[in-house]
Order: C-alpha cells, then sequence, then structure tokens
C-alpha cells in the first residue's frame, strides 16, 4: 500500500471522527455549561440532577452583570489593553526576532540568552519592584499601568526568532540589499510578508494572554475602573455566592475570544500552512 493510499486509510478511519467529536465535545462542554448555568436562577444549582438544559433568564442575569459591576467599562477597558499589547508584542517581537535571526552584531548570542533566560523568571517577583515603580509614575490606577509593562514579551521574541531563521531566506535580503535596499526598508518590505502567519498565532495567544490577565489588573486597577477579569472577580464574591451571576458574566467574558477565533482561526490556519509551504 503506497503512503497516499494509508494516509486515505488513517483519514476514513471512523475511530478518527469518534476522537475528534470526543474532543471537540469536551471542550465545549464547559461554555454550554457556562451558558446553562447562566441561563437558570441560583436555586437551580442545588437541584439533583443538575438542569443540562437552557432556561430563559440569560439575559435578564445578564442585565444584572451590568447593574452589579462596571462591566461595560470593564470590556472597554480590556479591548483597549488587549489591543495595545497585541500590536505592540507583535512589532516589536518581530523586530527583535528579525535582528536576531538575520543580523550579525557584537553580543547577539548573550541578548537572545538573556532574553530567553527571563522566561524562567516568575513574573510575581516582579510584583513589589513594579508596583512601586507604576506609584513612582503616577500611574497607579490606570490602564497604562497594564499596558506599559506587557508592550514586549521574550516569548514573543524567541518565537518570532525561531520562525524567521528558518522561514525567511537570507538570499532574499542579499538581494534586497543589492537592490539598494536599507534595513528597515526590507523590514517592511520582505521580513513581515514573510512573518506574517506566525505574527498572526502570536497575535492570538498575546490577545488570550493580556484577556484573561487577573493578578497584575487586580493589583494596580481600582474596582472603579477594572478590567474584565477583575470584574468578574467581583461578581463572584460575597457571603452566598450567586453562580448564575458569576457565569453570565464570563459567558460574557468569553464570548469576545470565541468571536476572534471563530472569525480569524480559519484564516491563521491557512496562513501557517501557506507559511509552511512556502519555507
Amino acid at each position: 500500500m503506497s503512503a497516499r493510499a494509508r494516509a486515505g486509510a488513517v483519514r476514513r478511519n471512523p475511530l478518527t471522527y469518534l476522537t475528534l467529536l470526543a474532543i471537540a465535545f469536551f471542550s465545549a462542554f464547559p461554555i454550554y455549561w457556562s451558558v446553562v448555568v447562566a441561563s437558570h436562577d441560583n436555586a437551580a444549582m442545588a437541584e439533583l440532577p443538575p438542569p443540562l438544559l437552557p432556561g430563559g433568564n440569560l439575559f435578564a442575569n445578564i442585565a444584572r452583570v451590568f447593574d452589579t459591576a462596571p462591566f461595560a467599562l470593564a470590556l472597554v477597558n480590556s479591548v483597549v489593553v488587549a489591543g495595545a499589547i497585541t500590536v505592540s508584542v507583535m512589532l516589536f517581537s518581530t523586530l527583535a526576532g528579525f535582528a536576531f535571526a538575520k543580523l550579525r552584531f557584537r553580543g547577539r548570542s548573550a541578548l537572545l540568552m538573556i532574553t530567553v533566560g527571563t522566561m524562567m523568571v516568575p513574573a510575581q517577583l516582579g510584583i513589589i519592584p513594579l508596583y512601586l515603580l507604576m506609584i513612582k509614575l503616577q500611574w497607579n490606577g490606570t490602564i497604562a499601568a497594564v499596558i506599559v509593562p506587557s508592550l514586549v514579551s521574550a516569548f514573543g521574541v524567541f518565537f518570532m526568532t525561531q520562525f524567521l531563521s528558518r522561514a525567511l531566506p537570507s538570499e532574499l535580503l542579499e538581494a534586497g540589499r543589492v537592490d539598494g535596499a536599507s534595513t528597515i526598508r526590507l523590514f517592511w518590505h520582505v521580513v513581515l510578508p514573510v512573518a506574517r502567519p506566525a505574527a498572526a498565532v502570536l497575535g492570538m495567544l498575546t490577545f488570550m494572554t493580556a484577556w484573561n490577565d487577573y493578578f497584575w489588573p487586580l493589583v494596580v486597577l481600582t474596582p472603579d475602573d477594572p478590567t474584565v477579569q477583575v470584574a468578574l472577580s467581583s461578581l463572584a464574591s460575597g457571603y452566598v455566592q450567586d453562580f448564575t451571576l458569576a457565569l453570565a458574566g464570563t459567558a460574557v467574558a468569553t464570548l469576545p475570544l470565541v468571536t476572534v477565533f471563530v472569525l480569524l482561526g480559519r484564516q491563521i490556519i491557512g496562513g501557517i500552512m501557506q507559511g509552511a509551504v512556502k519555507g
């Protein structure tokens, strides 16, 4: 049997489809369960067996979310924070990745090792000095204190360095230099088109990380000007927890991430495959 025939047999195997369906079910069930709980009242959580079908209180509970916490402001703040961090990380990581991958300068390997080494330092160790720095800059309580420390990512630099070192031919850069192109022009017209698939993946990962960040915004922001995750923590507080309220807010907070993945996931995967074929 040829390799193509074996691949076709694997694709037509019913066990493959059953496995994929099981993975899809267990991946989507937490989101579905959140919507189910958010559509009932809190007393339904004590029922045995628990409800498995959506109820009729979803929109009422969502309205209570916006009445209980400044959730609309939190959504706006999270969009601004996650968007600014994502654009910055994509740009600076691609610039640094290009420099580390294709430019030759003194101390290049040492700087790359130091950059990668910072990934092994727990972020919690820098909370106190970073908080003191925000107070000195008078940024405490503002979203600038959340955005600025995350404008560059060591993971992003390493990720783009590894991608560009394989996907960007050095001959292409040399041809551009022969034509008189400067380094900046090479970056905009040669490097960026090649780096687009990896930058899209990095952008999605960065957006998800910034959107889901909880600890640092909780430390540096006030309850009156929160991000989504800080607002969700206020919904879950109280002597008697209202699970329907908390999960209604969670469903609203998850919707932007699901929307971004549904709209851009196919394009990003297609870009990765196209870049892999071109490489």
